[in-house]
């Protein structure tokens, strides 16, 4: 009897939800109309467009002695640094990668961790090869929540908008320096770029504050990318045993670099 009754009570039920227009229930509209879309932030595309837009009379960053400037603009907080580099390639000191850090700060937690140098050196030659004013940061560093493997999380990542050049541009060119992650963001208004030991690329077209919608693109480039960056010299990036003795983590370090170098001589005989 359970079953029949069970079985009455679904017909029922499919019965009046049938009917409940013809009722007057409710409207045959309102049936099919789909969930409202979630609009984007008010301001927020007026927001992107002033991003992109250079201030007048901009000009690449040089020193009093003439040396190129990195120059990182945080626009949640409006925090900046111009940070001198050693070379066209990058190269900062450690001074000034402190001074990335609080730039590039977890806005929300007021949190701080140690920038990888080579995520500097890399949006640095962004920023020269546009002849950009500074680099727009729309996220550096946040705070790890449990489950996380974001690179935001490990200082390896950064958010951003090089004014006075498209974003689409930005990563065809950012997708050429090997050893990268580089996702481009066309609703949201922005390029993502991360250090990585193999480069994977991707679009995502969720707006701010959405679900990611990240679908994985040019493979092929990834890895072309990659072979080029190992030919001209550079590495991905080594992970290092993370321990409380210091000086025991940085012999595990070089331990790890002497059997690499012992694995390529090998793959070279």
């Amino acid at each position: 009897m359970d079953v029949r009754r069970r079985l009455a009570f679904l017909v029922s039920l499919v019965s009046l939800v049938s009917l409940a227009p013809l009722l007057g229930l409710v409207s045959t509209a309102a049936l099919a109309q789909a969930p409202a879309k979630k609009p984007h932030p008010p301001g927020y595309a007026a927001n992107v467009r002033d991003w992109h837009t250079p201030s007048p009379d901009a000009a690449p960053p040089i020193d009093d002695e003439g040396h190129p400037l990195l120059v990182l603009r945080a626009l949640n907080t409006g925090d900046h640094a111009a940070l001198p580099a050693a070379g066209p390639n990058g190269g900062f000191s450690a001074s000034d990668l402190d001074r990335a850090t609080i730039v590039l700060r977890d806005p929300a937690t007021g949190n701080r961790h140690p920038i990888e140098p080579r995520l500097l050196d890399l949006v640095f030659r962004v920023q020269s090869h546009f002849g950009a004013e500074e680099i727009r940061v729309l996220s550096g560093y946040r705070t790890p929540v449990r489950g996380s493997g974001s690179n935001h999380g490990k200082g390896r990542a950064l958010d951003f908008i090089v004014p006075g050049a498209a974003d689409t541009d930005v990563a065809t060119f950012a997708r050429t320096l090997g050893f990268v992650g580089v996702g481009i963001y066309p609703v949201s208004g922005f390029v993502h770029v991360d250090v990585r030991d193999r480069s994977y690329l991707w679009s995502d077209v969720s707006g701010p504050g959405r679900k990611n919608r990240e679908r994985g693109i040019l493979g092929d480039v990834a890895r072309s990318s990659d072979r080029e960056a190992f030919t001209r010299g550079e590495a991905p990036l080594r992970a290092c045993v993370l321990q409380l003795d210091v000086d025991a983590a940085l012999r595990a370090c070089a331990a790890r670099e002497v059997t690499d170098d012992d694995d390529d001589d090998a793959a070279n005989d």
